[in-house]
């Protein structure tokens, strides 16, 4: 296939994955991006679909039906992300890869963009996940060694709307597969081990055209505002498990906020929002949302900001913008 048009809808048994009881299993599989394939190679394919049930509605776990309609709503606003996927490697039996069999690494403060046998494992994994995700067109801009030893982080931006979403869901996919052929597993849990290690975020880095502009400060200032005054709403849509996920990593320690309290400042790791110092000093560009959870769904988070700071919404309630 040369483009979306040339793939035809197809459909697969929602009674083994959860999604659909025995006796009506057939879900509809709708192609919505496509990829090359780095493990099949040229001319092979990847097609990205949305899942819908047998009345054509989407499934429950297909976030972004909602997502889309809202990205269609505020496209003239050009919104612009990028997200920071932090995530663990582990071996077949849990335990976080490299790490002693009965012990524990030395304390963090080496292993944060290290090199070096004794400070990071798993590069090799990290590189050819990289490379995959370059040759499948993958908005991938980045990666490195994270502050928990075995933890890393891969960047997917700038994407523009729903794109976002679809690129770190690749990317997502990408990773996984690459962990098997090394035979190890990449978790997304927000806080793989407890005690005093870094959990796992998604920060999300996020601007519109008018916060890119020269005097765009003030605008960034004004969203910031209205994700003030929604803290609770975010926090329950930035992990799948309505922010009980989240509760594990988001303790005021670590590079995090409080998940009760919200806060922003420049150049703080320890602030709900981030304005990086380069912003502050530009007077335009963007900010970073550091609450999102590694297992967060980029469809929910990104149709989230854009609830509440271009379409004003307030609350907990969501409007719905179908009869429109």
């Amino acid at each position: 296939p040369s483009c979306l048009a040339d793939v035809p809808e197809w459909n697969f048994d929602g009674s083994s994955t959860a999604q659909a009881e025995g006796s009506n299993s057939d879900m509809f599989l709708v192609p919505v991006r496509m990829f090359r394939d780095p493990f099949c190679l040229d001319p092979n394919k990847l097609v990205l679909c949305e899942v819908l049930k047998y009345n054509r509605k989407p499934a429950e776990t297909n976030l972004r039906h909602t997502c889309k309609k809202v990205m269609d709503l505020v496209k003239d606003s050009h919104p612009w992300f990028g997200m920071e996927q932090e995530y663990t490697l582990l071996g077949i039996n849990g335990h976080p890869y490299g790490w002693p069999d009965n012990g524990f690494p030395g304390p963090q403060g080496p292993y944060y963009c290290g090199v070096g046998a004794d400070k990071v494992y798993g590069r090799d994994i990290v590189e050819s996940h990289y490379k995959a995700c370059l040759y499948a067109g993958v908005k991938i801009c980045g990666t490195n060694a994270e502050v928990m030893p075995s933890q890393w982080e891969f960047q997917v931006g700038p994407c523009e709307g729903i794109e976002m979403g679809d690129h770190l869901w690749m990317a997502r996919f990408i990773l996984h597969r690459v962990c098997e052929d090394f035979g190890v597993v990449a978790t997304l849990d927000p806080k793989p081990m407890t005690g005093n290690w870094n959990g796992a975020g998604c920060h999300t880095n996020y601007s519109t055209e008018e916060m890119r502009r020269e005097g765009g400060l003030k605008h960034i200032e004004a969203a910031i505002e209205k994700l003030s005054k929604r803290h609770d709403y975010h926090i329950c849509v930035y992990d799948p498990r309505g922010g009980r996920d989240n509760s594990r990593r988001l303790t005021g320690h670590h590079e995090t906020s409080n998940i009760f309290e919200f806060s922003a400042g420049v150049a703080n790791r320890g602030a709900s929002i981030r304005i990086p110092r380069q912003v502050g000093q530009d007077g335009y560009g963007y900010f970073e949302d550091r609450r999102p959870a590694a297992n967060c769904d980029p469809y929910a988070v990104t149709e989230a900001i854009m609830r509440t700071t271009v379409l004003n919404e307030s609350g907990v309630e969501t409007k719905d913008y179908a009869d429109h």
